[in-house]
């Protein structure tokens, strides 16, 4: 069997910290599964990296993760670089020169964890990130400069082709996972060309391919409330970048924070690698103490292995993850504890090496 090749960018703050609790449970189901072939490589390419060569990455960086399945990455950002120079100069030009498309979001209630709402239980639907183009574009640009007449244009670009691989790869999640509704967040009646073009073709891809599916479009102020006063009602969440962007941080904080939250950018034809990681930013304020939950990570870890065709690992890894949250012991401090990440990492194997254990021992 060919061995799966994983690119691993750890980044930034508490991104090397979490990421090192992923490679440990990587490590431990390597040697419990000997099916499992995986070869690893980690890419130093990080704020660091850019302090000392100019770069966030060297030029033939995109050739390289190019020859890998999956790219795992970590979390980025330092305040001794701009904001815009890490995005755009690592993550954007990963995710669009791969048509990273789909952003995936799983926003799920875990075992243990209280959520900030009262009605937070039995929270369990994803959102569907259009994640190469919309919002946010390099498009647009400045003029007149510090004078009174200063003025900049951003534009947002959408495509029918865009919105369309988007919306169907929403509907084909429905299908698989026996899903009945669509809803897709918009704000037509305000912004008019790109939204209403971004309803129209949501709308004719559902007619054309998913007639059976119910679609529901929702305006994008009304539909956080609706997050927030009725979450259990969402089955596939489908917007643009910026639209996906929030409301992903959003549904987060609604099952118990970002330091839980997994993501995957994907390209659904594989015909360049995915990349998986954790909702959460480098979090520069609490770098370097040992405490951030690395969770996201891991968890970032199992989509990948549902990606690159392995649903038993991924299942494996997000069980374990349950079952060290239902049980309270080790408990990270966004969530209520005093653990440390290697702690938390360290609890997450052992529930992993449990169940290999008693899947062994099982007639």
């Amino acid at each position: 069997m060919k061995a799966a090749r994983i690119a691993i960018i750890p980044g930034d703050g508490i991104g090397k910290e979490v990421m090192e609790e992923a490679i440990k449970v990587l490590g431990y189901i390597q040697e419990y599964d000997a099916t499992l072939q995986i070869e690893t490589k980690i890419f130093p390419w990080s704020s660091d990296y850019y302090l000392e060569h100019g770069q966030m990455m060297p030029d033939d960086a995109l050739e390289l993760l190019a020859q890998y399945d999956a790219i795992l990455f970590g979390a980025i950002g330092d305040a001794r670089v701009p904001d815009d120079v890490t995005v755009w100069e690592l993550i954007m030009p990963i995710r669009k020169q791969f048509q990273q498309y789909v952003n995936f979001r799983p926003i799920k209630s875990l075992p243990g964890i209280a959520s900030p709402l009262s009605n937070g239980k039995g929270i369990d639907f994803v959102i569907f990130r259009e994640n190469a183009e919309g919002e946010y574009s390099d498009s647009g640009g400045r003029i007149y400069n510090n004078q009174p007449q200063e003025m900049t244009i951003q534009n947002t670009v959408m495509t029918r082709i865009g919105i369309e691989k988007i919306v169907r790869a929403a509907c084909d999640y429905a299908h698989e996972n026996h899903k009945t509704k669509i809803t897709s967040a918009t704000k037509s009646n305000a912004i008019i060309h790109s939204m209403k073009f971004w309803d129209e073709h949501t709308k004719k891809v559902l007619a054309q391919i998913s007639p059976t599916l119910k679609l529901e479009s929702i305006y994008i102020d009304a539909l956080v409330a609706y997050f927030v006063e009725r979450p259990q009602d969402f089955e596939v969440v489908v917007a643009s970048n910026l639209f996906g962007d929030i409301l992903s941080d959003l549904g987060s904080a609604i099952v118990g924070g970002l330091g839980l939250s997994p993501s995957a950018n994907i390209n659904p034809e594989k015909d360049f690698p995915s990349m998986f990681e954790p909702v959460h930013g480098s979090a520069p304020d609490i770098a370097g103490k040992g405490i951030a939950n690395p969770i996201a990570q891991i968890w970032s870890l199992a989509l990948l292995f549902g990606h690159i065709g392995r649903p038993d690992v991924e299942e494996l890894i997000v069980t374990a993850i349950e079952s060290v949250l239902r049980a309270g012991v080790v408990k990270t401090a966004d969530i209520g504890g005093q653990s440390t990440t290697q702690e938390m990492g360290t609890a997450i194997c052992e529930a992993i090496v449990a169940m290999k254990t008693s899947s062994a021992g099982s007639v």
